[in-house]
C-alpha cells in the first residue's frame, strides 16, 4: 500500500519516522480516521474540519492547506485503489529538539487499509462503565493510555468497550459517542467534554420521521432508565449496546428504536 509522508506519496515499506518525533517520545499528536465508500471518502469535509480544529487546539502547525491536503488524500485514495477502506491522517509534535517542546514543523501521515464495516443489523455488545474524563475532550489526539490501560479489565468482566462517566454525567466511549432511548422514545446523545464525532453529527443532522434525536446533559440515571442504547462511530455506523455492566438493556436484544435508525443511517450512507 502507498502512504503520505508530508507532502509524497511513497510505498507504505519506504515510510519511516525518526525517534526524536514528538509522538514517539511523549505520545503527542493528533489524527482522524474517515472511511471510504466505492472509492469515496465519506463525510471528507467534517473529518478536515475536525483535524484542523483538533491540530489548533493541540496547537501543532499543519504545513499543507486544506486544499492541498485534499488533493493528496484523493491522490493517494485513487492510487491505492480501495473500493472500501479506513484512511487515518495522522498530525505528529514534529522533530523536537529536546524531546519535550512542539517542534516548528509537524510531520503528517496518512495511512489506508482496507476496510469493510460490519452491516449486521442484529450484532450488539456490552458496555462497561468506568469513572474518567478526559482530557482535551474536544480534540481527537492519540492519548489512549486509559483505554489501553483498562483492556484486561474490560477482558475480566467479559464486557466489549467502556462508558466513560465523570461525577454522575455520561460522558462517551473511548473511540465512539453514546446515545440512549428514553422513556418517551426520545434518543438523546451527551452533550459536554465529549468528542463530538461526525456519525453523532449526521445522525443528528439527518434526523427521523419517527422519533425526535437531540443532545443533552445525560446522568447515570437516565441510563439506569433506558429503554435502548447504541454507540457511534466512523468504523461502526450505529452499534447497539444490549448489556452495561452486566445488566440488560431492555430484552436483551437490539431494541425497536435502534432498529430503525440503524436502516435509516445505512441508505444515508450507502443509498
Amino acid at each position: 500500500m502507498y502512504v503520505l509522508v508530508n507532502d509524497s506519496i511513497i510505498s507504505g515499506e519506504e515510510a519511516t519516522l525518526k525517534i526524536t518525533d514528538l509522538a514517539i517520545q511523549r505520545g503527542y499528536g493528533i489524527f482522524d480516521f474517515l472511511k471510504t465508500v466505492a472509492g469515496k471518502p465519506i463525510f471528507l469535509e467534517d473529518h478536515l474540519d475536525r483535524f484542523y480544529s483538533s491540530a489548533e487546539q493541540m496547537r501543532l502547525p499543519v504545513k499543507q492547506s486544506r486544499q492541498d491536503l485534499t488533493n493528496s488524500l484523493v491522490s493517494l485514495i485513487a492510487k491505492n485503489n480501495l473500493s472500501e477502506s479506513g484512511v487515518r491522517i495522522t498530525l505528529t509534535g514534529g522533530y523536537s529538539p529536546d524531546g519535550f517542546n512542539i517542534s516548528s514543523e509537524s510531520n503528517l501521515f496518512v495511512t489506508q487499509t482496507d476496510f469493510v464495516i460490519n452491516r449486521d443489523f442484529d450484532k450488539s455488545i456490552g458496555l462497561m462503565t468506568y469513572e474518567y474524563q478526559r482530557q482535551f475532550a474536544s480534540a481527537k489526539t492519540l492519548d489512549y493510555l486509559k483505554a489501553i490501560w483498562l483492556q484486561p479489565v474490560l477482558k475480566e468482566k467479559g464486557a466489549d468497550d467502556i462508558l466513560y462517566h465523570d461525577n454522575g454525567m455520561l460522558r462517551e466511549c473511548p473511540r465512539a459517542n453514546f446515545f440512549l432511548v428514553n422513556e418517551k422514545d426520545e434518543v438523546l446523545t451527551s452533550k459536554s467534554n465529549i468528542l463530538k464525532g461526525v456519525t453523532r453529527k449526521h445522525i443528528l443532522k439527518m434526523g427521523s420521521r419517527n422519533f425526535k434525536i437531540d443532545e443533552r446533559e445525560l446522568t447515570m440515571d437516565d441510563l439506569r432508565h433506558a429503554k435502548e442504547v447504541f454507540i457511534t462511530s466512523t468504523t461502526k455506523n450505529i452499534l447497539p449496546v444490549t448489556k452495561i455492566d452486566g445488566r440488560l438493556i431492555g430484552d436483551g436484544k437490539p431494541g425497536p428504536v435502534t432498529k430503525v435508525l440503524m436502516k435509516e443511517f445505512d441508505g444515508y450512507i450507502y443509498g
